[in-house]
């Protein structure tokens, strides 16, 4: 039998990796379109590429709680197997973070580097799970259609060892299309027997197959990667979450008994309505302080958000880079103009959002 047979239509793929370029952070914390995707169906065992032997054999394939064959966790007990350490075998101990996900470099590294990147990708990934492939199947002729030169096509099953989100559960193996480049010396990647993390949608009506949520939804498993990985989707998903950011509001200036002082508020839009702001404080022979709070009251010891942070992201990835004109309409020129100056400030200390090109 042919697996021309079994998948008989597994490319749609342009509507697979349609949606792969949307920074989801723009349309908020919705889960994001579904694409259409086929319903895979690959005989087992499948035959694919043989294990690569590496300096350490990756962790056998060991099933969270499962219910009637799916594996679900609710983020308490996700917390509670990784503080005791049984998420599987680890290369070192976790690298210490914030409680809002940014880990905490002992080499003074850019926390936020490659944050919006991952922030991106768990928005967009309803399903992110940890585990081993146990095959892969190479596609060709008609089947690997829409394929980027150079790329190659597989179908991936993977034993899912835990499961880091995914509120209706997971089948305990999954399958999954995946395109993958050689190397720089032309070689393919050895890809079974591989620790790796998937980030996905579910497809519908399949539980055993999800739909990789972008070009760069599965990543080798690390400690590192998968700490922040649990941190970043675990202030995404708090109570408190901070908002998205969809523009700026009115500004306002007030100025001070001095030369030189003063305080601009400017009002942010977010998805939700909730209420967020930018407070920006001027003393003479001071340097500028801002601070943004996320509620109607302002708070006096509120400082600015740490990069590497979601509340950093929400703002560095979605403010305008200048404060449109609107949003000054209402005052005098010089007070527009002081208030263009203070929201410019806090762009340039927000820096630069980090996203790699797509």
């Amino acid at each position: 039998m042919t697996l021309t047979r079994h998948i008989p239509s597994i490319l749609t793929i342009s509507a697979l990796f349609a949606t792969t370029s949307v920074p989801w952070q723009q349309v908020g914390a919705q889960t994001p379109p579904q694409a259409s995707a086929p319903a895979l169906t690959v005989p087992g065992p499948v035959s694919g590429q043989d294990a690569s032997p590496g300096p350490a054999s990756p962790p056998e394939a060991r099933p969270g709680p499962a219910t009637d064959g799916v594996t679900t966790m609710t983020p308490e007990e996700l917390d509670r197997q990784w503080n005791a350490g049984t998420t599987g075998d680890s290369a070192g101990a976790p690298v210490p973070i914030r409680g809002d996900g940014a880990p905490v470099s002992s080499q003074g590294g850019d926390a936020g580097a490659g944050y919006a990147d991952l922030a991106d990708l768990i928005l967009g990934a309803p399903v992110i799970a940890d585990g081993v492939i146990r095959s892969t199947t190479r596609i060709k002729g008609a089947e690997a259609a829409g394929v980027a030169p150079g790329q190659t096509r597989f179908y991936v099953e993977l034993d899912v060892t835990a499961l880091i989100r995914g509120s209706n559960g997971v089948a305990p193996r999954i399958g999954y299309l995946l395109d993958v480049a050689p190397d720089a010396n032309g070689r393919l990647p050895k890809l079974k027997r591989a620790r790796v993390l998937v980030f996905a949608r579910p497809v519908a009506g399949t539980p055993t197959q999800v739909q990789l949520a972008g070009r760069t939804a599965q990543r080798d498993w690390t400690p590192e990667l998968d700490t922040r990985v649990r941190a970043i989707t675990k202030a995404i998903l708090a109570n408190d979450a901070p908002p998205v950011i969809t523009g700026t509001g009115n500004a306002f200036h007030v100025p001070g008994a001095l030369p030189g002082e003063g305080e601009t508020q400017i009002f942010l839009t977010t998805a939700d309505q909730r209420p967020v702001s930018l407070s920006i404080l001027r003393r003479p022979g001071e340097q500028p302080r801002w601070a943004v709070a996320l509620s109607e009251i302002v708070d006096e010891a509120a400082g600015p958000p740490a990069r590497g942070t979601l509340l950093w992201y929400r703002l560095a990835c979605g403010l305008p880079p200048a404060l449109p004109d609107r949003s000054t309409a209402s005052l005098a020129p010089s007070d527009a103009q002081i208030a263009r100056d203070d929201y410019r400030f806090v762009i340039a200390a927000l820096g630069s959002c980090g996203r790699a090109p797509s």
